[in-house]
């Protein structure tokens, strides 16, 4: 019980330490430079404090279902020793957890000149194809940096073919489908595998399985735009709701609190019904242990509700509204130091972020320690979001930054240590969550719209290019490594902690 009051209290610490920041730095801005009405700051306000309590019961939640679910399932899969097995159910694993993903709703919506059964399919299928690679790569232990660089020239020459509104779209898709809940239970299974093969490559081979599924979305979405021949995104912009009074204001909250319970509750059951087979015909796991996934579902629920309520009811007001305001000064170009520092510190607000570092530090037995993951991040998307806000003030091609930003992360891949390069290729997806679609993306939006740019064509992108500059940052981290002569460790399970064993069997239910 102590142990576990203890717990909640360091991550409530962690939870407002990454968004304490943000929040400083909106009112500063908002209390020195621009004008923003009493109503947007309340809806930020409140949003914040939602996404505290969301990240604090996500990161508990997330550790005690998704993870040991996840590893569980990764491991059962390995045992079996039959490929076609194995490749069979990490392709249905691949499309179930994908359709579930919440934010590829919000894509689909977003392209209307496609179906959007066609688009969600497509992207499903796309990231079971890659997650079938993906789990290939690591049984047979085939190189990392020649998939990519496959991967990516196709990439590139298909995007000769499709309009170039259509070309961000797809590669912000990559981003998009790697939320939190693909990210957790993905990566957990990969931990999972590496624990059976129980090898010196085993750790370096566990990762890159999201950066592999990232590649899945761009390709199908290209495709698909290559089919349909859609003339643009047509991505929606963010209308800003500024509330009337204290009543509307909270009307806004509790008018949307249904409709994330609904998602989020579609999210989570098509992963529980995959657990629930396994658990039948295979696992057999003893109840108080089932039990234990249970809460932590629980748990996950309520985080994944408030953080998205939070997110997008408060966050994103506020940042339309604050990239309009700035754009229409005498000097817009004061938002590109601005946007770089609220970057900075947003991306720790993402609890996939969180994820990610616990599973570079348990997988490397803390040779890469979460602080130096935590500052690569930050400041990648920092640049990453300074770069974007450029772009949309200058309006140039978001394919030139995305062309020249790959082919140097591909070129570094060739003298970085192998894990660096795969966990960074990881980390861009992680990075591009909900919280850059949430504040930085509006605050594009808002700031294109002020200066008179294409609303479309000029603000979005911004998730691809949060999604890229991290693949650099964190293989320079690794290149430092490298000259120093400090190596990770090996994948040692006996010394690692897994998430099976972070909680008590019986701790938590104690509680």
């Amino acid at each position: 019980m102590r142990y576990f009051r203890q717990k909640f209290k360091e991550i409530l610490s962690e939870s407002l330490s990454a968004v304490l920041p943000v929040v400083v730095i909106v009112l500063l801005v908002c209390f020195t430079i621009a004008r923003v009405s009493p109503g947007i700051l309340m809806e930020f306000l409140i949003g914040a404090g939602l996404l505290v309590i969301g990240m604090m019961f996500f990161s508990v939640g997330a550790d005690l279902s998704m993870s040991a679910m996840g590893e569980r399932i990764g491991s059962c899969m390995m045992k079996t020793r039959k490929l076609w097995a194995m490749l069979g159910i990490g392709f249905v694993l691949g499309v179930i957890v994908t359709i579930s993903e919440p934010d590829l709703q919000v894509l689909a919506g977003q392209v209307p000149s496609i179906p959007n059964a066609v688009l969600i399919g497509a992207v499903s299928v796309g990231v079971g194809v890659f997650l079938v690679i993906a789990l290939l790569r690591m049984l047979f232990g085939i190189p990392f940096a020649p998939i990519m660089i496959v991967s990516y020239l196709i990439i590139f020459v298909l995007t000769a073919f499709v309009s170039e509104e259509f070309s961000a779209v797809a590669f912000d898709s990559g981003g998009v489908t790697t939320g939190p809940m693909t990210v957790a239970f993905i990566m957990a299974m990969g931990v999972g595998i590496s624990r059976v093969r129980n090898d010196r490559h085993a750790a370096d081979d566990s990762f890159g399985l999201m950066a592999l599924c990232s590649i899945g979305p761009i390709l199908a979405v290209l495709i698909l735009g290559i089919v349909y021949h859609p003339d643009g995104g047509n991505y929606a912009l963010s209308e800003i709701v500024e509330p009337s009074d204290s009543v509307h204001l909270a009307q806004l909250f509790t008018s949307s609190l249904p409709q994330y319970m609904g998602e989020i509750a579609g999210a989570v059951l098509p992963i529980v019904l995959v657990f629930a087979v396994f658990q039948i015909f295979a696992l057999k796991m003893e109840k108080k242990a089932l039990l234990k996934i249970v809460i932590g579902l629980v748990y996950t629920y309520i985080g994944l509700v408030l953080f998205l309520t939070g997110a997008n009811v408060g966050f994103v007001p506020a940042g339309s509204f604050l990239g309009a305001t700035i754009g229409a000064m005498e000097n817009p170009w004061i938002i590109v130091p601005i946007g770089m520092i609220i970057g900075y510190f947003i991306v720790m607000a993402e609890p996939a972020v969180y994820i990610l570092m616990k599973q570079v530090e348990e997988l490397t037995d803390g040779a890469i320690s979460g602080n130096a993951m935590k500052l690569s991040l930050c400041l990648g998307v920092a640049v990453s979001v300074g770069l974007a806000l450029i772009r949309v003030l200058l309006g140039i091609s978001v394919l030139w930054f995305l062309i020249s930003g790959y082919a140097l992360a591909l070129i570094m891949s060739f003298f970085v240590p192998k894990m660096f390069v795969t966990v960074a290729f990881d980390s861009g997806g992680v990075a591009s969550g909900s919280m850059t679609a949430a504040f930085l993306l509006p605050l594009a939006e808002g700031l294109c719209l002020a200066i008179g740019g294409n609303g479309v064509q000029d603000s979005f992108g911004m998730v691809a290019m949060v999604a890229m500059i991290p693949l650099i940052t964190i293989q320079g981290m690794g290149l430092l490594y490298h000259i120093r002569g400090t190596r990770p460790a090996a994948l040692a399970p006996e010394g690692a902690v897994s998430c099976l064993d972070q909680y008590g069997t019986y701790d938590i239910i104690d509680l």
